[in-house]
């Protein structure tokens, strides 16, 4: 056979499967049983608590993680799963009412984070629609749009998205060039979105805008396939591919007046939101920890090398034991915030810090991990190298580690430190 033939013939072979070309270890698409919760976190729980956290893990593990490789490499979302977890009755949260599930704080925060365990997108996906969109319009809606609006979003009968951020204002949100403008019977919505999870699909949009006559961001519900409003799909993504993040063009889009949420007049309500969705990130962070150490902890029990298992080498155990420490650590933090929520306690900069020092914490778990695994921690059939990208991003979304901690800074001292020495007065030194 001449060489270009032996290269046509050695190309169009497709690879063998990951169980027989390293039968070693098992890949994540059997997901192993959770072994991270060595403080026996799960007695905080209560009984219905455990029920829900149980019924997610099965369903995940069972209908994501076999897929999850595939839709990764391929950056699509698996539009067939979604009826499996509408079944969980997980949208919509803690939200009551309006056929939303009215879970607990702790309780919403678990199911989120046995979703991460098993796939960071897929929770991202559930996080956006649940503790953006949806908690904005039970936060700020009218009770005609509660009524209207989230019952379908609280069975998956339609994905909504939020948008805030724009090209030119991510940390500096409140910025937003966006507008809004009163016309007859309704608003005229100007302008772009960027980083917007969910919106190539999502049924319904919220949507943040400046009003031009108040100069303060109004919040408005908008349809999809309204006219003037496009969404495209951001490519060349190498974290959380299977959601879909997008950008969003407004020309000239009109939302009628009963579609603009009367409790959203500043950006003090997004910044509610979002202290929200903080805490919820920090779950979904530490839901993708506990996935890596699950998975590391049976590779490395499995896997031999010089006539051992890797998990007896002295190296591998301070590995482990840093990322279960990790894992402990992250959990009782993100506990006690949710508690301080429960109990109308919590504050912007608490939340800030539990988002801000979990994912660090967890992008170290991830690190860890990456690095036990060798040259198959880059395979994203044993999860790590794929939960290695999606820590990245999340790390950085609803506020970058540096805005995080200047929002608790801010609350600590009574000082802003959000300008930048450009656009302060320049020292005379």
């Amino acid at each position: 056979m001449r060489d270009d033939q032996a290269k046509k013939s050695a190309k169009n072979l497709p690879p063998l499967d990951i169980s027989l070309a390293f039968p070693q270890a098992t890949p994540a698409s059997k997901f192993p049983p959770t072994s991270s919760d060595y403080y026996q976190f799960e007695d905080l729980l209560t009984s219905e608590e455990r029920a829900n956290r149980f019924k997610v893990r099965e369903c995940v593990e069972k209908e994501i993680a076999p897929i999850m490789t595939e839709y990764w490499e391929k950056a699509e979302f698996p539009f067939h799963v979604i009826p499996k977890l509408a079944a969980l009755r997980i949208a919509g949260g803690m939200i009551k009412g309006y056929g939303c599930p009215g879970h607990s704080v702790i309780g919403a925060a678990i199911n989120l984070a046995e979703i991460a365990r098993v796939d960071a997108s897929c929770s991202s996906v559930i996080l956006v629609h649940s503790y953006l969109a949806m908690l904005m319009i039970a936060m700020c809606g009218s009770e005609a749009q509660k009524q209207k609006y989230l019952p379908p979003l609280a069975d998956l009968s339609h994905i909504s998205c939020w948008a805030l951020t724009e090209p030119n204002y991510g940390s500096d949100a409140s910025s937003m060039r966006t507008t809004a403008t009163k016309v007859e019977g309704g608003w005229i919505l100007e302008g772009q979105k960027r980083w917007i999870g969910n919106c190539t699909f999502a049924g319904l949009f919220v949507i943040l805008a400046r009003n031009t006559t108040t100069n303060q961001i109004n919040g408005f519900v908008v349809l999809k396939d309204v006219p003037g409003l496009t969404a495209t799909k951001i490519e060349n993504k190498v974290a959380l591919r299977i959601m879909q993040n997008g950008d969003i063009l407004l020309k000239k889009v009109f939302v009628p007046d009963e579609d603009r949420l009367p409790g959203v007049n500043s950006f003090r309500e997004a910044s509610e939101a979002l202290a929200v969705s903080r805490v919820m990130v920090a779950w979904q962070s530490i839901g993708i920890s506990m996935g890596v150490y699950d998975v590391c902890h049976r590779y490395l029990m499995e896997r031999k090398q010089f006539g051992a298992p890797l998990a007896a080498s002295q190296i591998i155990q301070q590995r482990l034991v840093k990322m279960l420490g990790n894992v402990q650590a992250m959990t009782l933090v993100g506990w006690r915030i949710c508690k301080l929520y429960e109990m109308g306690k919590m504050t912007s900069g608490q939340a800030s810090l539990a988002k801000t020092w979990i994912t660090s914490k967890a992008r170290e778990t991830v690190a860890l991990g990456r690095e036990s695994l060798g040259a198959n921690g880059i395979l994203t059939e044993f999860l790590v190298a794929k939960a290695f990208c999606d820590m990245e991003v999340i790390y950085t979304y609803e506020g970058t580690y540096d805005i995080n901690t200047f929002v608790t800074g801010r609350e600590i001292t009574g000082f802003a430190s959000f300008k930048s020495a450009s656009s302060t007065q320049r020292s005379r030194l």
